[in-house]
C-alpha cells in the first residue's frame, strides 16, 4: 500500500502559519511602534534556510535558487536551455547540407510546384554527353540573342560543375514562361523543346552546336501505300518525314519488341477505304504501312501510356507491365538492311507515378555514360542505383546452359516483388532473332512513359571532376566555356564562402552558449546566503529569471521591488532574491540597478502596512456583522427596516466573499432605483425591485459607496421608507402597460382569426373557390409577431399590406414577379406543395379581408388565384409551365375520369412574367 501523499497539504498549512505570524508581528508594529531587527528577518523572510532542490522555485523563500534552470540532461522549448539542436536551427538552413556528395555524384533540379516533368527532360539531356557538349561550344553572341539557349547553357554548366547538390532551374523555367502551377506533359515539353532548340542553334557558325538537335535525335519514317493490283508505290510514298521520337502503343501489348512490329504493321485497304491508285486510275485494295529509312543515335520511345475514353471525354492511364530490353538490335527494323551495327543501349527511362492521366509525378531514370552507373533523378533528390536502371536489389539474373535464350527481367522491386509499379519476373522468353546462346536482360515497369536508348560505341574510362583555380575540366573531354567556366566559379565561390560563414555563425553561437550556461551555473551555485550575519543584496525575481533564461542577458533592473521612498518594501518581499556578495559582483557587470544591500528595507512602508492591516482585521469584522443583518433582510426576517436598497444590488454584495476595504461593486447600492428625474423608482419598473434595511446597515453602505466613489452620490441616493415614487414616472409605466395590453389584445384576436395560419397548418383547397397569394416572408414575420411573448414587440410588427403586394407586381404591366406555389392533390383535397423555394403562399379570400382590415391592404389590390386543371402540352408551351391556358376545365370531372395527362395549377390575376425576355430586359 503506497504512502498517501501530505506535501501539499503540510506546505499550505505552513502558509497559513506563516500569514498568522506576519499578521502577529504587524500588529504589534501598530500598537508599539516599533520595529526590532527579528521583525524585518521574520517579514522579510530572512531566517529561511537554503532551499535544497524543491524543483519549483518558492515565491515566498528569497533563499530559493531552485528551478531557475532545468536539470543538467534537461532541457527548455525556448531561451539558453533549449535544445542544440533547436538552437541551431534557429539559425537558418544549414547551406553545407546542399553541398554535393561527390565529383560522381550528378546534381538534382529544384522543383517550382509542379515542374517535374521538365527536370526528368533536362536530366535526360544533360546526361548526354555529346548534347552536353554541343550546348557548350555555342558562342557568347549567339547565347546573348537568345535567352532560352542562355539559360539552358547556364542551367547545363551549373548541373555539370556547381558544387551544390541541386540547382535553381526557376531562370530557365521563367524564360520558357511556363505555369509552375500546371502539370503538363513530358513528352509534350521535349517536343516543344525540341523545335525551339532548333531554331535557336541555327545561328550558331559552329557546326557541331547548329545542327546537335537533329544529329543526334532525329530519324526518318516514310508512310507507303503499295497498290495490289500493280504492285506500284504510291507517289507520297517517297517523302520522308522526319521523327524525334517513335510513339508506341501499350494497350494489349507485352513488350518493346511487340510495340515495334505492331508500329510497322502492314494496314489491308479495301472495302471502303480502298485506294485511288494513279498508275490504274482506279479505286483498288492496297497496303499501307510505315517504313523506318534512317534511326538517330539517340533513339527515344513514346509509350502510348494514355488512352483516350469516347464516353467520357477523358483520358485513362494503362498501367500494365511493359518489358523493355537492356540492348536493342534495330538493324532488322530498317526498310533497307544497313551496313552498320545497329546495337542500342538503353540510356534513360522516364517514369510517370500515379494513376491519373491529368496529374503524378515524373521521375527519370538515367545511365551515366562513363562509368554505367544508373542514378534516379526524383528533382531535388538524386540516387545512385548501381548497374541497373531499377536498381542494385532488383537484379535476379538467371542464366540457364540450354538452346534456349534466358531472357531475365528485372526492376525495382521490395521484399515480395513489386514496387514503385515495376515487377520483378525470372522467367525465361525465347527470342527468335537472337543467336544461340545469347542473353539479353530484360526489364519491366508499370509506370515507364519515356524509354531513350543511344546506340552502342565505344566507352571512355571513367571522368572526374577537378575544380582548379577558374577553370573546370572533366576528364572525359567536356569542359566549361571560358565565359561559363567564370560564372560557375564564382558560383562556388559565394556558395564556399556561404558555408563557411554558416560554420563561423553557429561556432560563435554555440561557443556563447556554453560560456553563458557555464556562467548561470557559477553564478547560482554561489548564489546563496547561508547566516543571517552574512552580507547579502537583494535582486528582483524577474530579472534573475529572465537572465538565467535568455541567451542574450538583459540590463540588471531593480525598479520593479523599489518603493517611491527608495528601498525595498515588504510587498516585494515574495518578488526579491538574497544574493551572496560574490553572485552580486558577478551579476552588477550588466550594469543597471538600482542597488539595495542587506540593510535597505523600507521601514515607513512597513509602518503603512501594519495599520493597513489592522484596518483591514477591522473592516473584516464590521462587513462581516453587516452580511448577518442583510441575510435577515432577504429571509425577510428584519422588521425595523428603515432605508431602500435595490434587491438585486443586496443579493450581489451577499455573494461578495469577505474583503479588506470597499471595492467599486460597494459603489451605487441605490442606482438602480432612482429615477432619471431623482425620485424613487416606480415598483412595477424593470429592475426596480427594492427591500428595506435597518438604520445602521445603510450608513455601512453609505460609507462604503463615498469613500469608493466620492464625486458621485447619484448611485447611494438616500430613500427613506416614506419616500414617495416618482409620479412622472408612474404615469409613463402606466401608458406604456395599457399599450402593451392593447397590444396583447390585438395579437390574440388576430391569432384567433387566422387560426390555421398562425399555427403554421396547411389550408385545404377548393377547385371553384377564390384564394389570394401572400409572400411567404411576410406571412412568417406577422407569425412570429402574434405568438412572441416579449413585451417588446413594436420592432417585430410586419409591413403595410399593400406596399408589400405592389412589391410583388411590375409597376409598368401589372404582372406578377414571382412564380406562384405548385399544387398537389392529396386524398380528394389539393394542398400547396411545401417548399422553401415558394416565396408565395396561399391564403383564403377570408383571410385576405381579415389581413386588409389589420394591417392596412386594399381587397381590390390583393392578387387572386383560382385552382384549375391543366394539360401537361398546354402547360410546356406557357412559359416553362408557369402561365396558365386560356380555358379553365372542370377539375373534378377531370379527376373522376383519372385523366393522369392534367394536373393541378394557379390561375392568377397578374399573368406571370418573370422569366421571360421582356422582364430580364426591364
Amino acid at each position: 500500500m503506497s504512502r498517501p501523499t501530505t506535501r501539499s497539504k503540510n506546505k499550505r498549512h505552513r502558509q497559513v502559519e506563516n500569514d498568522d505570524t506576519t499578521t502577529e508581528i504587524l500588529r504589534k508594529i501598530h500598537l508599539t511602534g516599533e520595529i526590532t531587527d527579528d521583525d524585518v528577518n521574520q517579514l522579510y523572510m530572512i531566517t529561511k534556510p537554503v532551499c535544497q532542490g524543491c524543483r519549483v522555485n518558492t515565491k515566498d523563500d528569497p533563499n530559493c535558487f531552485c528551478g531557475l534552470i532545468p536539470p543538467p540532461n534537461g532541457s527548455r522549448k525556448a531561451g539558453l536551455w533549449q535544445k542544440m539542436s533547436d538552437i541551431i536551427q534557429a539559425l537558418g538552413p544549414d547551406p553545407c547540407k546542399d553541398l554535393r556528395a561527390s565529383a560522381y555524384s550528378p546534381a538534382g533540379l529544384t522543383n517550382l510546384g509542379a515542374t517535374c516533368y521538365a527536370n526528368s527532360i533536362l536530366q535526360c539531356l544533360y546526361m548526354n554527353k555529346s548534347f552536353r557538349q554541343g550546348v557548350f561550344s555555342v558562342e557568347p553572341d549567339v547565347l546573348n540573342r537568345h535567352p532560352v539557349l542562355d539559360q539552358l547553357a547556364r542551367l547545363f554548366a551549373q548541373l555539370h560543375a556547381s558544387k551544390m547538390a541541386f540547382i535553381d532551374s526557376a531562370p530557365f523555367i521563367k524564360t520558357l514562361e511556363l505555369d509552375n502551377g500546371v502539370q503538363q506533359d513530358s513528352h509534350e515539353f521535349l517536343t516543344l523543346l525540341f523545335s525551339l532548340l532548333e531554331r535557336c542553334l541555327s545561328d550558331s557558325q559552329v557546326s557541331k552546336a547548329r545542327t546537335i538537335v537533329q544529329d543526334l535525335f532525329r530519324g526518318s519514317v516514310s508512310h507507303v501505300t503499295t497498290c495490289s493490283r500493280c504492285g506500284k508505290d504510291s507517289e507520297a510514298s517517297s517523302k520522308m518525314e522526319d521523327f524525334y521520337e517513335l510513339e508506341l502503343n501499350v494497350k494489349g501489348l507485352k513488350t518493346l519488341e511487340e510495340s515495334l512490329t505492331d508500329y510497322l504493321s502492314v494496314e489491308e485497304l479495301h472495302g471502303d477505304n480502298q485506294y485511288f491508285c494513279e498508275s490504274c486510275n482506279i479505286r483498288v485494295d492496297a497496303s499501307r504501312s510505315i517504313k523506318l529509312r534512317t534511326l538517330p543515335d539517340v533513339l527515344n520511345f513514346q509509350l502510348k501510356r494514355y488512352d483516350f475514353l469516347q464516353k467520357t471525354t477523358s483520358k485513362k492511364k494503362i498501367t500494365s507491365v511493359f518489358s523493355f530490353p537492356g540492348k536493342l538490335d534495330m538493324q532488322g527494323r530498317l526498310s533497307k538492311p544497313s551496313q552498320v551495327e545497329l546495337i542500342y543501349d538503353l540510356s534513360a527511362v522516364l517514369i510517370h507515378k500515379g494513376t491519373a492521366a491529368n496529374s503524378g509525378h515524373y521521375i527519370a531514370h538515367i545511365k551515366d555514360e562513363n562509368t554505367g552507373q544508373w542514378w534516379e533523378f526524383d528533382d531535388e533528390h538524386v540516387s545512385n542505383l548501381g548497374h541497373h536502371p531499377f536498381g542494385e536489389g532488383s537484379s535476379t539474373s538467371n542464366t540457364k546452359s540450354n538452346r534456349s535464350d534466358a531472357v531475365v527481367h528485372s526492376s525495382c522491386t521490395g521484399g515480395d516483388g513489386t514496387a514503385n509499379g515495376n515487377h520483378l519476373d525470372s522467367i525465361q522468353l525465347q527470342h527468335e532473332e537472337s543467336s544461340v546462346g545469347s542473353h539479353i536482360e530484360m526489364f519491366s515497369s508499370t509506370d515507364a512513359y519515356m524509354l531513350m536508348y543511344n546506340l552502342s560505341s565505344k566507352k571512355n574510362g571513367a571522368s572526374t571532376m577537378e575544380i582548379e583555380g577558374d577553370a573546370v575540366f572533366l576528364h572525359d573531354g567536356i569542359s566549361l566555356p571560358s565565359h561559363l567556366c567564370e560564372e560557375i566559379t564564382n558560383l562556388n565561390s559565394s556558395y564556399v564562402d556561404a558555408c563557411e560563414q554558416y560554420k563561423l555563425k553557429k561556432k560563435r553561437e554555440l561557443d556563447h552558449i556554453t560560456e553563458r550556461r557555464q556562467e548561470v551555473r557559477s553564478v547560482l551555485s554561489e548564489a546563496p546566503v547561508h547566516s543571517v550575519e552574512e552580507p547579502f543584496y537583494w535582486i528582483s525575481t524577474d530579472w534573475l529569471r529572465q537572465w538565467a533564461d535568455n541567451i542574450s542577458p538583459p540590463v540588471l533592473d531593480n525598479t520593479s521591488i523599489q518603493c517611491s521612498h527608495g528601498k525595498i518594501p515588504l510587498s516585494k518581499a515574495g518578488s526579491v532574491k538574497r544574493l551572496s556578495s560574490g553572485a552580486w559582483t558577478k551579476c552588477s557587470k550588466y550594469n543597471g540597478g538600482p542597488t539595495f544591500a542587506k540593510g535597505d528595507h523600507c521601514l515607513d512602508c512597513l509602518i503603512d502596512v501594519a495599520h493597513t492591516v489592522v484596518c483591514a482585521d477591522s473592516y473584516r469584522d464590521r462587513r462581516k456583522l453587516m452580511k448577518e443583518i442583510a441575510d435577515d433582510v432577504l429571509l425577510a426576517k428584519c422588521k425595523d427596516g428603515a432605508y431602500y436598497v435595490s434587491k438585486a444590488w443586496l443579493q450581489q454584495w451577499v455573494k461578495r466573499k469577505n474583503l479588506d476595504a470597499p471595492c467599486e461593486a460597494d459603489a451605487g447600492p441605490t442606482m438602480s432605483i432612482r429615477c432619471p428625474h431623482g425620485h424613487l423608482m416606480p415598483e412595477q419598473a424593470a429592475g426596480a425591485k427594492r427591500l428595506l434595511v435597518p438604520e445602521k446597515l445603510w450608513l455601512f453602505f453609505y460609507e462604503d459607496a463615498i469613500t469608493v466613489k466620492p464625486d458621485d452620490s447619484s448611485g447611494c441616493s438616500t430613500f427613506p421608507s416614506d419616500s414617495e415614487e416618482c409620479p412622472e414616472c408612474s404615469n409613463t409605466l402606466s401608458e406604456v402597460a395599457c399599450l402593451e395590453d392593447s397590444r396583447r389584445e390585438m395579437k390574440l384576436k388576430q391569432r384567433q382569426n387566422h387560426e390555421k395560419l398562425a399555427m403554421g397548418k396547411s389550408i385545404p383547397l377548393s377547385s371553384n373557390c377564390k384564394y389570394y397569394l401572400l409572400p411567404s416572408s411576410w406571412l412568417s414575420k406577422w407569425r412570429s409577431y402574434v405568438t412572441a411573448s416579449s413585451k417588446h414587440t413594436s420592432s417585430m410588427e410586419p409591413e403595410i399590406l399593400d406596399g408589400v403586394i405592389n412589391l410583388l407586381k411590375c409597376e409598368k404591366h401589372s404582372r406578377l414577379l414571382e412564380r406562384p406555389p405548385k399544387v398537389a392533390y392529396k386524398r380528394g383535397s389539393f394542398f400547396q406543395k411545401s417548399s422553401t423555394t415558394d416565396r408565395l403562399t396561399i391564403i383564403t379570400e377570408n383571410d385576405w379581408k381579415c389581413f386588409c382590415e389589420e394591417w392596412g391592404g386594399t381587397e381590390e389590390n390583393g392578387i387572386s388565384a383560382i385552382i384549375e386543371l391543366c394539360s401537361s402540352n398546354d402547360l410546356a408551351e406557357c412559359c416553362g409551365g408557369m402561365r396558365m391556358c386560356e380555358q379553365p376545365l372542370d377539375l373534378q370531372n377531370e379527376l373522376n375520369n383519372e385523366n393522369e395527362s392534367r394536373q393541378p395549377v394557379i390561375r392568377t390575376c397578374a399573368e406571370v412574367f418573370k422569366h421571360s425576355e421582356t422582364s430580364k430586359k426591364l
